[in-house]
């Protein structure tokens, strides 16, 4: 009996893996746990069930089991895998990345603004998952595990700069969705956002599709709808008009933090879905308008930077901690804020 499989729905989540639960009928049969997961997985392996359960992504009651583990009536079962591969055809194409880190194992890529990860509706080129492929085919030597294609865990909006991890092995893959499933990686942002934020803070409400304009997400105060988020922020540097803030996600909803932000009256520097992009804040006189529209065009969407993540590495153990610099753009309208208002 399947008493609940709720997998991460890929178009509302940043994080791109999905959990199951089941619960053994009651006549249950004594048969192995990995037998049992096959038959009711779509589109998995037992290799890929194999891997899960080496890497702790399968429990049984609460605990961790082993692939030979024997299924008993009632057993509530619960896995974590990372998304299978789309049916699209993934082209690889000679894009330049910078990458912040790589070994055998996996790659941690600094993406750049007005790139989108992977191909999608109306994106089926010149994504980072083309430009990864195309890299990774031109490996000069590659690990006994490589599978051939990039392994996505997580993801960036479009217009979102910063660090990204992508897996090269299926025991990566596997591993890092468990670790961000789990809540143990560290991911800090920087945003500028407008308004005077008087305080550091902690945003909690549920994030899912607006139930008036499906494109754009939206908070569900009450938790009736969407699921549940956590958004951490400390103010870094007060510009009056605009903030300088640092985000701490505790969870990864599509458009948390610009939509978390925007929830408590801090709607992202030039968001162009969330109406970042008008004059929120600041006087009528024409010389702040165009100052204003300056910096906006320095920017190709809203002023968001995944700033630093941290991460156990899925073979080596040891803890991956990365940070980036702000883009050129980004760096350059805090410098225009700097100069504008006197704040060093």
């Amino acid at each position: 009996m399947i008493e609940d499989k709720t997998p991460e729905d890929e178009s509302s989540s940043e994080e791109l893996f999905e959990h199951y639960k089941f619960t053994a009928d009651p006549g249950q049969e004594v048969l192995r746990i990995d037998k049992f997961l096959l038959d009711r997985l779509p589109n998995t392996s037992r290799n890929k069930i194999q891997v899960a359960a080496k890497n702790g992504n399968i429990l049984v009651n609460n605990a961790k089991v082993k692939q030979n583990y024997k299924i008993k009536p009632l057993d509530e079962v619960s896995i974590v895998l990372p998304y299978p591969v789309r049916e699209l055809e993934l082209i690889p194409e000679d894009i330049p990345i910078e990458i912040a880190y790589e070994d055998d194992d996996l790659i941690v890529v600094n993406k750049e603004a007005n790139m989108v990860v992977h191909p999608g509706y109306g994106n089926y080129t010149g994504t980072l998952v083309n430009a990864m492929i195309h890299h990774f085919d031109n490996l000069p030597s590659r690990s006994q595990d490589y599978f051939g294609r990039p392994g996505l865990v997580h993801r960036l909006d479009k217009h979102t700069t910063g660090l990204l991890v992508v897996a090269k092995t299926e025991h990566a893959l596997t591993n890092l969705a468990k670790q961000f499933f789990d809540r143990t990686t560290e991911r800090r942002y920087w945003a500028l956002v407008w308004g005077d934020v008087k305080e550091d803070g902690t945003v909690t409400g549920h994030v899912g599709r607006s139930l008036k304009n499906r494109k754009v997400m939206t908070v569900f105060p009450e938790g009736d709808n969407g699921k549940h988020a956590v958004t951490h922020y400390k103010v870094l540097k007060r510009y009056g008009y605009v903030t300088l803030v640092e985000c701490k996600l505790e969870t990864g909803r599509t458009h948390q933090i610009r939509v978390h932000m925007k929830y408590i009256g801090h709607t992202l520097f030039n968001d162009l879905e969330y109406g970042g992009d008008s004059i929120l804040k600041g006087t009528t006189n024409s010389k702040y308008k165009r100052f204003i529209e300056n910096c906006f065009n320095l920017l190709s969407g809203q002023a968001l930077h995944a700033k630093t993540l941290g991460f156990q590495h899925p073979v080596k153990k040891e803890q991956i901690q990365l940070s980036s610099e702000l883009p050129d753009g980004f760096q350059a309208v805090i410098d225009k804020w700097e100069k504008y208002t006197g704040v060093e």
